[in-house]
C-alpha cells in the first residue's frame, strides 16, 4: 500500500499527550471558495491518515479545520480558539503531514514528515 497523501497529528502541549477524537475537517480551495472534502476524528494517538492517493487528491489549495472548542469542553477547559484552520499548497507527488501542537490558548503548526 502506497503512503498516503496526507495525514495530520494533534498534540495537547499542555498535557503532553495526544489529542484524542478531535473533529477535524477537510476542505478544497476551488475559485474563490471551500468546498469540504472529507471530515473525521483523531484516532487514540491523535493521528489522521487520509483515505487520498496522489491520483485522487490533486495538487491545490487545501485547508485542515480542527474543532478545538468541543474537544476542550469534553474535558471541562476553556479555550480561546474555538477552532483552528491550516491553509497549505500541495504539490503534485508529494506527501503531506500537518501536525497541530495545541493548548487552551495558544498552537502552532508546521510542514512534517
Amino acid at each position: 500500500m502506497s503512503r498516503p497523501v496526507l495525514s495530520t497529528h494533534a498534540l495537547d502541549t499542555s498535557t503532553g499527550r495526544p489529542v484524542v477524537g478531535i473533529f477535524v475537517e477537510l476542505y478544497k480551495k476551488r475559485d474563490n471558495s471551500w468546498t469540504q472534502w472529507h471530515n473525521t476524528v483523531t484516532s487514540s494517538d491523535g493521528r489522521i491518515q487520509f483515505p487520498f492517493s496522489k491520483d485522487s487528491m490533486p495538487a491545490g489549495t487545501y485547508k485542515l479545520k480542527f474543532n478545538v472548542e468541543d474537544y476542550y469542553k469534553r474535558h471541562d477547559q476553556e479555550t480561546l480558539y474555538p477552532f483552528v484552520e491550516i491553509v497549505f499548497n500541495t504539490k503534485e507527488d508529494e506527501h503531506y503531514h500537518i501536525p497541530l501542537l495545541l493548548s487552551p490558548f495558544g498552537y502552532s503548526t508546521y510542514r512534517g514528515s
